[in-house]
């Protein structure tokens, strides 16, 4: 398959694929990073408190390497995080719910399914055709290999007490169905559809075959959530920790269909979301809209 050295390659078709992967990439690496830093100077001890702040750290710089990549498509940075419409952001609703006050373990719950998804959706754009793409994976899979490692390391050491084992417990139930949104199709972000917020635009299966088809990404999301329960499921469970799905996917058998009722009704990816996402939004823009600014002051260069 030949690649893609720059925008200019593309079809229409191929171009509208690639913005919808590039904005579901860099738009859930902005929102968790924003989430992160809410916990800032709160975590349970001092290194744990500088490797959540490293995350956000990292989360951002990924964020700003994707948008960076959506210029070749039109598109403007400050556009794009200040300027966009709330139901425009195609993040999933794992990375925009709210944390639960003063729970580490919602955090490192969070931390770990964010990250094998992650990973997993990493390696499957190493090879990608489109050459930007390619190109700055390597850094970013290196970061998040690390963020992996101290998510696991936390889980570990609260399943070995009562109180959180049972925190963690709690954490799954709320949070294993907002972690699957993360494997759900998309939808455009303009053209059919309302979009309000409570109503979710068409999501369109044609964009995802075409992000396979063009060599975007080399595996479908029923590949990658398949893959994603085949690690996060067992692992949990030796954890002494259920999963909504644990009594109908099993250890040599991941590619079952998860019933739609164990998704949460948002799933982000099609326009809908939480209740929360409005408030976080209104949060990191009020500055850049009460200066009525019409683009972002920037202290560092365009990302290589």
């Amino acid at each position: 398959m030949s690649g893609f050295d720059s925008s200019a390659d593309l079809d229409d078709e191929q171009a509208t694929a690639l913005e919808s992967l590039l904005l579901r990439l860099a738009d859930d690496e902005f929102v968790l990073a924003e989430r992160y830093t809410e916990w800032q100077v709160r975590a349970p001890s001092l290194e744990s408190d500088l490797a959540l702040s490293n995350n956000a750290q990292d989360e951002l710089g990924h964020a700003r390497l994707w948008y960076d990549v959506l210029e070749d498509l039109g598109h403007e940075e400050h556009e794009l995080i200040y300027e966009r419409d709330p139901d425009e952001w195609r993040h999933s609703t794992l990375t925009e719910r709210p944390f639960d006050e003063g729970d580490w373990a919602d955090v490192v719950l969070r931390h770990y399914l964010y990250d094998v998804a992650e990973q997993l959706r990493l390696e499957s754009l190493a090879e990608s055709s489109y050459a930007k793409i390619a190109d700055r994976v390597g850094k970013v899979r290196s970061e998040e290999q690390y963020h992996r490692e101290h998510a696991e390391s936390w889980m570990e050491r609260l399943a070995d007490g009562d109180e959180g084992h049972e925190r963690l417990q709690n954490a799954v139930d709320r949070l294993f169905p907002h972690a699957l949104t993360l494997f759900e199709v998309a939808a455009p972000t303009s053209g059919t559809g309302d979009a309000s917020g409570d109503e979710p635009r068409a999501v369109d299966d044609d964009l995802e075959e075409t992000i396979v088809e063009a060599g975007f990404r080399d595996a479908s999301l029923e590949a990658l959530r398949a893959e994603w329960l085949s690690i996060v499921v067992p692992y949990l469970e030796d954890l002494d920790l259920e999963t909504p799905v644990s009594e109908i996917v099993h250890y040599d058998d991941y590619d079952l269909e998860v019933p739609d009722d164990t998704l949460p009704e948002a799933l982000g990816r099609d326009g809908t979301h939480t209740d929360a996402w409005a408030k976080l939004h209104e949060e990191f823009t009020h500055t850049y809209r009460e200066l009525e600014r019409s683009e972002a002051t920037t202290i560092m260069a365009h990302p290589e």
